[in-house]
Order: structure tokens, then C-alpha cells, then sequence
């Protein structure tokens, strides 16, 4: 052997592996690293609401063996205990929860709400003369295949936490008015299924219109009935479809909007932007109304539709606009007033099916009557945004986190995901996936469905349906509804 090529060995030897085979070792343990402290995250965040619930139902339960009475018994069911028992299906049975193993009585947590312990008590949050009314409409077309015209959005459970976004809507809201004062309104294909999984909504607070007539119609109903029940009375309405994280938070805007809502005003509740999102409507802030009890209160200067992006860009930079969530705090009186005043024929038509409304031989023959003739107009429209011209709205702006999960996109942002993997809304076992980023995936029909190099994309396998489009368009699929509708499927829907 020369002597050049010993002393190349030798080189070799000292200098070791080639550098690429180094940085390559080196990245791969990274990218285990970074797997691992992903899935580490996720864990810790279900144990931390574990553990919250826990602490609750121990603070609780001292509560309860002072004689204190604190909710109702629908407002304790089974709750998953670790993330390894989150649920497989977003679509609950009538018996709701699958049994898991912790004990039978934890509080669920409602979704994306952090639950932090409070310094007050909830047994001391109910508001006197609070009624909250639950508007249980639509059909979430732009969730379709997963939410259908017999079984929206608001019946599924979208974080598998074992439950629905109705059910979490209760549990959110029945700590300030009880159950004896919490009303739903909801179509007729709805109410079966409303009364199974709220086991403890009394049947003369299910209110059932005949028929879809928008919001108006609808929280009018509820006020209308409530004002002859309870001339007093306050309401608040909140949708059956809505996430809201920091319940803490939604809890003091809603109590602080019931003490604007006893000087006569509609009052609105002012979600903090945290994006210039195209997707929502804004409410613009007036001055301040400077009420001791209500420190925050504002007038609405105006109502705005859903802007364009440049416009929503606009609207944020001033800092004067809050999102419009659709929530409304007002005496229900007081709402049968405003809508008097500015929409009489309707008022007239709810103000009759009221007084017959507690009496079932009389109910459905003034339904028969009166309903198919009432407008069919947003309670915006109708009453809110007329009335702030008249410095007659308020707003309460808050800080705590919504969305109304209007489409699959912003459903995909509420999931827990693994680093550059689809969120999954179901068995992540029937997925799998290859360089295949961003996204959602609703694996609904038992089958395998397997993603390779495609990013952003929104996969929803029914047993019956396949939908594929991207985040960007996910907006888009109403439109889809309605050719599928032209095109005869329907049943499908």
C-alpha cells in the first residue's frame, strides 16, 4: 500500500462519518424532540382540565354537604380523564357520554374554556330574575356532510369531550339563571333530540316554533311568552352553536350586561378582536354610559355588516371594534317595545301567540294562524340596529375567546394537532398520513383515509357522503348545499 493512500485512510478514520450523515442524525432526533414536546403539550392540557374539574367537584361537594344547592343534576355527567379517552365520534347517542373510566360525577368542562378556579363561589352567581334563552336554529351548511338539516351543528360534540355544543352551552349559562329559567327555542325535526341530551330542561321552557322565521321571530317568541310569564323579566340570548373559552370572563361581561339591561337598553356583548376576520359582523363603540355598576358599558355607535378584508383590516387598527357575536341582554319587556315601535306587525303576531301560548288547547290553533304570516328577519336588523340610531343599544365589551365554528377551518384551529399533521376530529387510527400538513379530517365512515404530500386540505368521509376542498374555501361550502340540492340529493342534506 502506498503511502498517499495510508495516510488518506487514516484521515478518514480521525474526521469520522461525512457531515451530511451527521446533520441528518441530528435533525431526525429534533423532529422526535419536537413530536414528543407536541404530544407532551397536548396531554398536559387535558390533564389541566382534568385536574380542574377535580378541584371543583371537590369544592363542590363541600358546598353541597353545607346544604348549599348548586346546579342541577344534568349539569354533572361523565367526563374524560386522560387524552388517551377522548372520544372516537363526534356524534353523541341518546345515552350521551360513553362510559370511561373516572368517576360518574365530574362537571365536563365546556369547550376550549380553561375553567380556572374563581374566588366566588358559582352558588352565588345566579341572577334574580335572569332568564337565558338558547335560539337552537340552522343548519350549519357550511359543516356539511358533518352537521345535516336534521342533525346541525349544535347537537354534535366538535371537540370530543363528550359533549355537544348545546349541552356545553347549558352548562356554561345555567350557574346564573338555573334550569327553572333557561329556555330553548328550536324547530320541530330538533326537539327529540334537544330533550335527550338536556334531561333537565322543563318541557314549558322548549319552546317549538313551526317554523324557521331568522332570530327575530324566534328570541321574540321567548320574550314574548317570558314577558307574560314574568312581566319583570330579563333575558339573554345565546346561541346553541357558539365555543367560548374563559368562562370566567363570559360570566362577569354577562352579569355586567343585566345591570345596563335594567335602565332600558338592548345590550350587546362585544367580543375583542383577535384577527381582521371577514367572517363576523362589528359593532362600533360610542361613548362611555359611565355606570358605577357597569363600568365598561358603552353605546353602539353602529352596526356593521361582514366587511371585506382591507375594511376589517381598518376596522382593527382603530381599536373602536368589537366583533359581533349575536348576544343580546335586555329586558324582555323592554324588547317587545323596540320591536312595537319598529317592527309592529310582527310585535302584534307574537304579543297573540304569547297569551295562548300557556294554554295548549289554544296554542296550536294561533300558531296555525299567526306564524306563517310573521317576517322572517335577524333580530339585527329588525330591532338592533334601528334602535342604536336611537342611542338605545349598549355594549359590554369583553376579552374572553369565541367563535361560532361557522366553517371547517375555524374547526380546525379548535383541535389539538400534532407538528405538521391534520387535526383530526375522530379516530385518529382510521388517518394516516405523509408529508401531509395542515388541514382537518373527519374519518366518519370507519374507512382508512390516507393523506401523501397534500397540504391544507378538509376531508369529510361520511358513510354516505365524501366532501374534499381546501381551508381556504371551506367558507365556500354552502355554496356546494345548494347544487347538491338542485341536483336532487336532498336526503342528503
Amino acid at each position: 500500500m502506498s503511502v498517499t493512500a495510508s495516510n488518506s485512510q487514516a484521515a478518514q478514520a480521525v474526521s469520522g462519518p461525512p457531515i451530511e450523515f451527521m446533520f441528518k442524525q441530528i435533525m431526525e432526533a429534533v423532529h422526535k424532540s419536537q413530536m414528543e414536546i407536541a404530544e407532551l403539550r397536548s396531554e398536559c392540557h387535558e390533564l389541566r382540565q382534568a385536574n380542574a374539574s377535580l378541584e371543583r367537584q371537590v369544592r363542590e361537594g363541600l358546598q353541597n354537604n353545607n346544604g348549599s344547592r348548586l346546579g342541577t343534576p344534568g349539569f354533572t355527567t361523565p367526563a374524560p380523564g386522560s387524552p388517551q379517552l377522548r372520544a372516537k365520534s363526534p356524534f353523541l347517542t341518546p345515552n350521551t357520554v360513553p362510559a370511561l373510566a373516572v368517576p360518574p360525577s365530574i362537571y365536563v368542562p365546556s369547550p376550549l374554556s380553561d375553567h380556572a378556579l374563581t374566588q366566588f363561589p358559582f352558588g352565588v352567581r345566579e341572577i334574580p330574575g335572569f332568564w337565558v334563552v338558547i335560539p337552537a336554529g340552522g343548519a350549519g351548511t357550511r359543516l356539511w356532510p358533518l352537521s345535516r338539516e336534521e342533525h346541525p351543528k349544535f347537537l354534535l360534540d366538535l371537540t370530543l369531550k363528550g359533549r355537544s355544543l348545546i349541552q356545553a352551552t347549558w352548562d356554561r349559562l345555567i350557574p346564573l339563571s338555573s334550569a327553572a329559567r333557561t329556555a330553548i327555542v328550536a324547530g320541530p325535526a330538533h326537539v327529540k333530540s334537544i330533550k335527550e341530551q338536556l334531561p333537565d330542561l322543563l318541557p314549558h321552557n322548549l319552546f317549538c316554533e313551526p317554523s324557521a322565521k331568522d332570530s327575530m321571530a324566534a328570541i321574540g317568541l321567548a320574550a314574548a311568552v317570558l314577558a307574560v310569564r314574568d312581566p319583570n323579566a330579563i333575558i339573554g340570548s345565546f346561541a346553541a352553536d357558539h365555543m367560548i373559552s374563559g368562562d370566567d370572563a363570559f360570566l362577569a361581561a354577562v352579569a355586567e350586561a343585566v345591570e345596563v339591561a335594567k335602565k332600558d337598553y338592548l345590550v350587546t356583548i362585544g367580543i375583542a378582536p383577535s384577527h381582521p376576520s371577514t367572517g363576523f359582523g362589528y359593532v362600533r363603540l360610542g361613548e362611555k354610559l359611565g355606570f358605577k355598576d357597569a363600568p365598561n358599558a358603552r353605546l353602539v355607535s353602529s352596526f356593521k355588516e361582514k366587511p371585506d378584508a382591507r375594511t376589517a383590516a381598518a376596522y382593527i387598527k382603530t381599536g373602536n371594534y368589537r366583533w359581533n357575536a349575536g348576544m343580546f341582554v335586555t329586558k324582555a319587556a323592554f324588547l317587545m317595545e323596540l320591536l312595537k315601535e319598529y317592527k309592529p306587525e310582527l310585535h302584534d303576531g307574537l304579543q297573540r301567540i304569547a297569551r295562548a301560548w300557556d294554554d295548549e288547547s289554544l296554542r296550536q290553533k294561533v300558531l296555525d294562524e299567526v306564524w306563517p304570516g310573521l317576517e322572517k328577519i335577524a333580530i339585527d336588523h329588525a330591532v338592533a340596529e334601528p334602535a342604536a340610531m336611537d342611542r338605545r343599544v349598549a355594549v359590554v365589551p369583553a376579552t374572553f375567546g369565541w367563535d361560532d365554528v361557522g366553517d371547517f377551518s375555524s374547526l380546525a384551529d379548535l383541535l389539538p394537532a400534532e407538528s405538521n399533521q391534520p387535526r383530526i376530529l375522530g379516530d385518529s387510527g382510521l388517518v394516516v398520513t405523509e408529508q401531509a400538513a395542515g388541514g382537518i379530517v373527519v374519518p366518519g365512515s370507519g374507512r382508512l383515509v390516507s393523506l401523501l404530500g397534500v397540504d391544507d386540505l378538509v376531508i369529510v368521509d361520511m358513510p354516505d357522503t365524501l366532501l374534499v376542498t381546501t381551508r381556504a374555501r371551506s367558507q365556500e361550502v354552502k355554496r356546494l348545499v345548494k347544487k347538491c340540492r338542485e341536483a336532487g340529493w336532498k336526503q342528503l342534506l
